[in-house]
Order: C-alpha cells, then structure tokens, then sequence
C-alpha cells in the first residue's frame, strides 16, 4: 500500500505470533488498538460487548491463520511481540468457558461474535475488520459505543479505514513524516545518493536510522531481531511431531539436521551439501511460524525463513563476524522499503510474489554487500531474485501457511544466495532495473485472479482434498 512512517528497519522486522503476519498479528494489533481507543476516550467502563466482522481474504483465509484466535487475544490487549505462546492457549479457553475476555477493570461479555464475511470485500485492501463495540442500559437496549475498520496491509502493519483513505493511492509514505538526511522513493534515487555521498546503502539506511534513534537503541532492536531469527531457527531444528490443522504435515527439519550431521561426521556428500544447511535454516522457522511460534516478521511471516536462513548461511559459511547482521539488516531494509512504497508485501493483493518474492530480494541484495558488492550489484542482486520469482502465486492448501508456503521459503532462500552470486559475477550494469520489477511485480499482482492471492480457491488449495479433522 506504500504505506511506512520511517525509512527504518522496524517499518519491516517485526516481532510477532505465527502463522501469518497478515492474518494473525496484523488482525491482533487491530483488535488491541481498538481496545485502547476506549481506554483514551474513557469508554471502558460503559463496554458490555463487542462484535467484529471479516472481510475478503481475512475471511477466507481467517481460519487456517488463526485470525480469529489472534482477535480473541488483541481484545485482551495481549501485543504479538510481548505475548508468551505458551499462555495463549490458556487466555482462548479460558474466554470460551466463561464467554468473557477479562481486562483489568472489567470484564467484556463475548459470545464469539466474529462473523466471517466469504463473499464481501472492503474497499481500498483485501485484509478488512470491523470492530462495533456496544454499551446496554438498564431494560438491555444497546447503544454503539465506537466503530472502527482497519485494513492488514501486509507485515503486520494495520492502518485505519481513515489513514488508508489519506493515502489514496500514493507512493511512498504520507505527508507530515519526518523525512531523515536521505530519504528516497526509488531504486534509482537510492543509488545515486550512494553514489554521490561514496556510502554504501547500509550505511545509507545507518544514517537514516540514526535521525530517528540513538545507536544504542538501533543496535539492541537489531541485535534482538537477531537473536529471535536464531533461537527460531535453533528451536524448529529439535521439534518433532505434526503441524496443527487438517493437513497433518510432519516436522521434518530436525530429521533433516540428524541426517547433515551424520553425512558431515562421516565425510559423505559433494559440495552442493551447503544448500542443503540452507534448506534446513529455512524449513527450521517456517514450520516454527506454522505452529503460532515467535518469528520475525521478514518482511512477513509466510515469508519468515528466507532472511534468516540467508543471513545464517553467511554467518557460518561465508566467515560471517559479528555486526555483519546489522549491515545485512540494514540493506535489506533498503530494498524492502522500495516495494512497499511502490507495490506491495501482501500476499492477498498481489500474491506471494510479494511476500518471498520480496524477502528472496533482499536477502540477495544484502548478502551481496557483505560479500563486497556495489549498490549497483546490490541492486542487481535484488532485481535477479525478484525476477524469477514474478507471477508467483500465494495458494495455501487449507488456508494454512504450511504447503507450498514452508518450502516455498527455502527455495527463496536459495535463489537469493545464487542472485548474489550471479551479481558479484558482474559489475553491476544490467537490463531490467530494480525498479523496473517492481513496477512489474505490482502490474503482474493486479493482473493476477482474486482466486490466487491468498484465498484458497485456485490452484493448489483447490487441487488438493483435505478432510477436516
């Protein structure tokens, strides 16, 4: 929606719940916003009940990503970076059995009031909610007490039906933003600010940052993205067991780390057993996303392993030191901002080219610097991951963010570090501008059916039956 309010890397890295940044923390930012309006206009205290309403693919897709579990928990003021998996469980059995979401000064009658709207989609973004709040008198006559659409833009960002409206269509952020020392809409302002000041597109993004935070607080928010994008990765390797939902899909990325740690112990396998690491990496946070864990959102959480799983391959195999996470991050940043302002991160508007497509782009642009590329094949790295991931559709099976989505991630993963690679072959100078995919890749998502961006009623979700449980 080229919606951001800073040229920052938290516009984009997210802590959240999985399974899906969209559908899941998106929608539990929104319910919780809509808690606090009450609590800023007084009006907690005259609140009897709540209602809420999905529309397009938050509707279609809602149950499979736990939209309605993540309203449940927003409602409770419960915030997708803080929230404990562990508890969650607990808090939605515990508003089923007493048909109350409990706050600190009261309790909010809740009799599960979450009307999926199949057919019906909002204007401006396929992701809309609408929260009606009531108060009751004494004889039981209801009164609306506020009412409040919000729209999941993709990566978690949710904006009101009012600020959506304010953009109208614009690239790039909305006016009144404060605007850093280099501030730029496209790939081709973003090199030339590069090349005239002779700084690399990290340090580009580090002097941006720094006009809004102290180093400090850049470094403890990087450094703690990072931290989540490892024990992430740590934890899928050393699950066991099957993913929720109807599809019955069996963990198998700590089945694949037994086998890489035998193959490497005993010396056996060719040399392309590095990718198989990468595959791993990547298969390790999407079934962690799959199952409601902690991820990062990179830039969303159908997308979540392909950063992470790039950034580790050069950690371990590339002599990766310490800090070099943070120039990774801050490229990456650079990219990823490019097609938010000009198309989008969302798989429901324009499929899930827009979501690995997009985290395939940055992480080769990123791993290109660090491997000592030029913005320029930095810029060609992103545009070659981008390229071939045009036209790729988001059909989850199910409307889980499981098959084709988990392996969807490693191949990004891998077409990112061989984009890089195909990059630093060059010197940079190319055909096909990055901008100029991005432009494609937004033309292609409005050319693409409805049926393929993340509904679930075209391609694989409809070609392959799933018996509920």
């Amino acid at each position: 929606m080229g919606a951001i309010s800073k040229w920052s890397f938290l516009e984009l890295f997210h802590i959240g719940i999985g399974p899906s940044s969209s559908h899941t923390v998106g929608p539990m930012k929104a319910a919780k916003d809509f808690m606090e309006k009450h609590l800023q206009q007084a009006k907690i205290k005259k609140l009897s009940f709540i209602t809420v309403e999905l529309f397009g693919s938050l509707a279609l897709t809602g149950k499979g990503h736990g939209t309605d579990k993540a309203i449940l928990l927003g409602l409770s003021m419960e915030d997708p970076e803080t929230i404990n998996p562990n508890a969650i469980e607990t808090i939605l059995e515990h508003i089923k059995t007493s048909k109350k979401i409990e706050l600190p000064s009261c309790g909010i009658s809740f009799n599960g009031e979450i009307q999926f709207n199949f057919n019906r989609q909002l204007k401006h973004h396929p992701n809309g909610v609408k929260f009606t709040s009531y108060s009751t008198d004494s004889r039981g006559a209801k009164k609306i007490l506020l009412e409040q659409v919000y729209f999941s833009v993709g990566g978690g960002t949710i904006l009101t039906e009012e600020e959506i409206k304010k953009l109208n269509g614009r690239k790039g952020p909305p006016e009144g933003i404060k605007i850093p020392p280099y501030p730029f809409l496209t790939g081709d302002e973003l090199l030339r600010m590069c090349r005239e000041t002779k700084k690399k597109i990290s340090e580009v993004m580090m002097e941006n940052e720094l006009f809004y935070h102290s180093r400090e607080e850049v470094t403890t928010a990087i450094e703690k993205r990072y931290r989540v994008m490892q024990e992430c990765i740590n934890r899928g390797m050393n699950q066991e067991g099957q993913l929720p939902g109807p599809l019955k899909v069996k963990k198998r990325a700590k089945d694949l780390k037994r086998r890489l740690v035998d193959a490497l112990q005993n010396q056996r396998g060719e040399n392309l057993r590095t990718l198989d690491w990468v595959n791993l990496f990547a298969i390790s946070v999407n079934e962690e996303n799959a199952s409601g864990s902690k991820v990062v959102t990179a830039p969303t959480n159908g997308a979540s392993g392909i950063i992470p799983a790039t950034l580790r391959y050069y950690m371990e195999f590339c002599d990766g030191q310490p800090g070099d996470e943070e120039t990774f991050i801050l490229t990456a940043t650079a990219i990823g901002l490019l097609y938010k302002m000009n198309a989008s991160i969302s798989g429901a508007e324009v499929g899930c080219q827009g979501e690995v497509g997009v985290a395939s782009s940055m992480a080769a642009g990123a791993l290109c610097e660090l491997l000592g590329g030029t913005p320029l094949q930095v810029e060609n790295a992103a545009e070659i991951a981008m390229e071939h991931h045009l036209g790729l559709t988001c059909d989850p099976i199910a409307g889980l963010v499981q098959i084709p989505c988990i392996e969807r991630n490693a191949m990004g993963a891998v077409k990112a570090i061989n984009a890089a690679r195909m990059s630093l072959m060059g010197d940079g100078e190319h055909v096909v501008s990055l901008d100029k995919v991005i432009k494609t890749m937004k033309k292609t998502g409005d050319d693409m059916l409805n049926s393929y961006k993340e509904t679930s009623k075209g391609g694989l979700a409809i070609h392959v039956n799933v018996t509920e449980c």
